[in-house]
């Protein structure tokens, strides 16, 4: 039990293993759409493909029949491709048939797919037509154990298996009398979930999760956070990555949601309307781009001011228990598909006017904090208690503290409780440097406040260190930064002066289209000027150690895992 056990805001459904989620959520949400997507991702002449969860029920039970009846029980089997029903029914297949998923990044390059797949010993590969190659050159390599591959395309090739055909297979066999599913006993506490942490450092690490992890995961959220059958959910961000696959599938899949498959970074807000959405599952560089093009189409029409009385007459009349932002706000809130009521996002800060922003709007946000290795979330806003620029409270099972904390309460963030990794696979040195007398090292740096709420103040190993010892937390001078309207993202870095001393550096990315309405056209170097003289009114706001000395501007987008978290130890190799 956590320290924030008394803070629940709800009850939750008690589940213990993946098996006892599908089959609540089968038979209580029986008639309701889980799924909605696009027809063969055909985006011209769209056609709407919807699947009841009766019927998610009915091919999760058939494919994980056959795959069982070709004894792979306790076998890890891999899943890449894009977000879409045929993943969702592999994870939930595989995981409530006793078998280990290894769910993969879709974005990886076939080197590094052959690196992982080799190192995760798994024996079939479950994937989108354009891994075949890679799966076949594996499948045919003495040292992979790779011996069945499974399309999730219908594609004709004698190697590989459909996955469709799999599906009638296992009807087969159930209408035949086969109770192999049925049978198979899950041990909540054993691994079921192998992933590969996201690559912002150098190599990444095979984390092993239990169903155990996991549920307990969803149970913390479901008191905190309250999601209804009544909501759409809006998959985007990469499905294999655990904090969509927890918070959107996983959670979503509980609580009897829809989840709509997007066709695409460049078409959210199009399916934010055409899905209807009203639970959206973001990271903070799309919601700042999104608040930033609102404020820009403000400004442009001249609205400012009127927007701004209509925020303080919409949040007094808040106070009195009148909330009227969906009247007062309603074309900003349609351009958001005009159902969005909550936001859930993480996976980096996010600057705290974004955060406000959205709130003026009616729309609310709610930030959580987490890793792969905690199954993900380890502290989340509730519906009850919310602070802009915090990341929420310790979930109910889990204990937090700070190691070490300096004169101002901070250090390294450690947590402990049932949601944390069993550990890394085959592999004791590192297992030996995450853990310290049970409690897991983060790896982040922050501190707690006396009534519970968690500050990030940055990555341990993103610390720049300079030579007259001070500490700079480079995120909190790149936020600054990235509020320049032209501005899309920055990287603070250091640089020696000379023998003695370093200084701070910061690249800069600028969005040609709007520096061109912002200035007019200009040459680069008369935008750099421009963009010099806005670095020096951030300097005024900082300590002397904290500023800027050098900058270099460029439109090319800096270096990102695929959920959008900058890749600072390869955007370093380059500056």
């Amino acid at each position: 039990m956590g320290d924030n056990e008394k803070r629940k805001v709800y009850e939750s459904r008690t589940i213990k293993n993946y098996r006892e989620l599908i089959d609540y959520s089968i038979k209580n949400y029986a008639e309701k759409i889980a799924y909605k997507y696009k027809k063969n991702g055909d985006l011209k002449n769209v056609e709407y493909e919807e699947k009841t969860y009766e019927q998610v029920g009915k091919d999760i039970k058939a494919f994980s029949t056959e795959l069982l009846n070709k004894g792979l029980e306790h076998k890890k089997i891999v899943v890449i491709g894009n977000n879409r029903y045929e993943w969702c029914i592999s994870y939930l297949a595989v995981t409530s048939g006793n078998m280990i998923i290894v769910p993969m990044d879709k974005a990886l390059p076939d080197n590094e797919i052959e690196n992982l797949v080799t190192r995760s010993e798994a024996e079939v590969a479950i994937f989108d037509e354009k891994y075949a190659e890679v799966m076949k050159k594996l499948k045919n390599d003495r040292n992979v154990n790779l011996q069945m591959l499974i399309c999730m395309d219908d594609i004709e090739d004698k190697e590989i298996e459909k996955f469709s055909q799999l599906v009638q297979k296992g009807e087969e066999l159930i209408k035949n009398g086969d109770n192999y599913y049925e049978k198979v006993d899950i041990n909540p506490e054993e691994m079921s979930i192998m992933l590969f942490t996201s690559g912002t450092t150098n190599i990444p690490k095979a984390v092993m999760l239990s169903q155990k992890n996991i549920c307990t995961n969803l149970l913390d959220m479901s008191s905190w956070v309250k999601l209804y059958p009544t909501d759409t959910l809006l998959s985007f961000l990469p499905i294999h990555h655990t904090f969509e696959c927890t918070v959107t599938f996983l959670y979503g899949f509980y609580s009897g949601c829809t989840v709509a498959f997007c066709d695409g970074l460049k078409y959210i807000q199009k399916n934010l309307v055409e899905y209807k959405i009203s639970v959206f599952v973001a990271v903070p560089l799309v919601l700042e781009t999104m608040y930033k093009k609102i404020k820009k189409a403000i400004q442009d029409q001249g609205k400012e001011k009127l927007i701004n009385i209509m925020i303080k007459l919409s949040n007094g009349l808040l106070k009195c228990k009148i909330n009227l932002k969906k009247v007062i706000f309603k074309k900003i809130l349609d351009n958001l598909g005009g159902n969005i009521r909550l936001v859930l996002y993480g996976a980096a800060p996010m600057d705290k006017e974004t955060i406000i922003g959205f709130n003026n709007f009616g729309v609310e946000l709610v930030q959580g904090y987490g890793l792969t290795e905690t199954s993900p979330v380890i502290s989340a806003e509730s519906d009850k208690e919310k602070r802009p620029g915090s990341v929420g409270l310790a979930l109910p099972s889990l204990n937090v503290k700070i190691d070490n904390p300096g004169e101002n309460g901070e250090g390294e963030i450690l947590v402990k409780g049932p949601s944390v990794m069993i550990g890394y696979y085959n592999n004791d040195e590192e297992n030996e440097k995450a853990f310290v007398d049970g409690w897991f090292r983060t790896g982040d740096y922050g501190y707690i406040t006396e009534d519970g709420f968690i500050y990030v103040t940055g990555r341990k190993k993103d610390i720049i260190v300079l030579r007259n010892g001070k500490n700079v937390y480079p995120q909190e001078i790149e936020f600054l930064i990235n509020k320049l309207p032209y501005v899309t993202e920055s990287l603070v870095y250091q640089r020696g002066k000379d023998k003695t001393d370093t200084m701070l550096c910061a690249k800069i990315v600028y969005d040609i289209e709007i520096i061109k309405e912002e200035l007019g056209e200009k040459t680069e170097k008369e935008y750099e000027d421009s963009i010099w003289e806005e670095i020096k009114n951030i300097n005024k706001k900082l300590p002397i150690f904290k500023h800027i000395k050098h900058i270099t501007i460029t439109t090319k987008p800096l270096i990102k895992t695929t959920t959008q978290k900058v890749k600072r130890y390869e955007e370093l190799k380059k500056v």
